[in-house]
Order: structure tokens, then sequence, then C-alpha cells
């Protein structure tokens, strides 16, 4: 079995950094926390609800396939190899790309949202619907460094969790107004916002 990245996952523990009520309950919810760059990874499984449904491993077969197909390997350098176009072979950092292969593996849909629309214009009572994922600009170091960052978002049990890598712990919406409210604010900021349908 080849290696996967070791997550921090964490499995029922809420508490004050629930966002709002709603009556619902993080006791069940399944959340990897950040390692690296591999928010990707923690993503993934964290809007699968399931360690390990993703693997470091996988997506790495997964970028490394993007890359044979790659029509510009002719321009690499001797850094291309560690910066590969799709994903940092040290760190992770994977692109868009291979979530998207990723999740078409597991026969689910990857909608590229047109935030021109709003996240208003999203059925988030939607029967396909398997959960939200952004992409979001973020700064560390004190804004010495930037990059972008993955967040999970979706609906657990009929109560809407953010399911972000980087907070200690799922954070729960009071309601759809409040996801809604979030999404608009996070594509306001640069964001890119996909919806993840199960495939028919």
């Amino acid at each position: 079995m080849e290696p996967g990245a070791k997550s921090e996952a964490k499995q029922g523990e809420a508490g004050s950094g629930a966002v709002g009520g709603g009556g619902g309950s993080s006791s069940k919810v399944y959340h990897e926390r950040q390692r690296l760059q591999f928010c990707l990874l923690h993503a993934l499984n964290n809007l699968m609800q399931e360690k390990e449904c993703f693997t470091r491993a996988e997506l790495g077969r997964i970028a490394g396939n993007l890359v044979l197909s790659d029509p510009n390997k002719d321009q690499w350098t001797p850094l291309s190899f560690i910066f590969r176009p799709h994903h940092n072979v040290l760190t992770g950092n994977y692109d868009v790309n291979v979530l998207i292969t990723a999740l078409e593996a597991r026969k689910k849909k990857v909608v590229w949202h047109d935030r021109r629309k709003g996240a208003s214009s999203i059925d988030l009572d939607g029967e396909a619907l398997v959960g939200l994922m952004i992409n979001v600009p973020i700064r560390r170091f004190r804004g010495l460094w930037t990059g972008r960052h993955w967040v999970a978002i979706r609906s657990i049990d009929g109560v809407w969790f953010n399911l972000d890598s980087d907070l200690s712990e799922p954070k729960q919406f009071k309601d759809k107004e409040n996801v809604i409210a979030f999404l608009d604010s996070s594509l306001s900021q640069g964001g890119e916002l996909m919806v993840v349908l199960q495939d028919e």
C-alpha cells in the first residue's frame, strides 16, 4: 500500500467555535486539520466525510498523469520537477485540475460557479448537491507569503458546516442565509467557488 499523507483528524469536538445555533451538532462531523500545503487533500476528505477517502499518493498520481499530457513540458526547467504545473512534489499545493479529476473518479461532477450570479443562485437544497469547494486567497507570516487555500462547505444531517482545515474544529452555520453571506463574502475577496454534484 502506498503511503498517504498523515492527517490530523478530529471527529466530535464541537464547542465555542460553532457559528450560531441551528439545532445541529458537530459530534458526528469528520474534520481533518491542515498540514503543509495539503489543504486540497484535507478539503476533499472533509467534503466526503471519510478518512483517507483520498490520499496524498492518489492525488500525486492524478497530478502526475496531468503532467504527462502537459503540452509545455519541453519548456520545463530543473525546478519544474519540484514545482510542477499541478502540484508541489514536496508540500502538495494541488490545483483545480487535480480537484476535478479526483472527484470525477468518485462519480462527482464539479461545476464552476459564475461569481456574477452571486451565491444565492445556488440551490442549497438540491438533491444532487454534495457540497461546495472554495479556493480563497490567503496571507501568512504577516503578509510575507501569499497563496490560495481550499475549503469544504457542506450540509450534514441538514446542518451546514464550514470544514476549513485551518480551523481547530468545524464551524456550524446558523442557517442557509448565513451560508450564502459567507460564500458571497468569499467571492468578493477573490475566492473561486465550485459546486460539487452527484453525477447521474
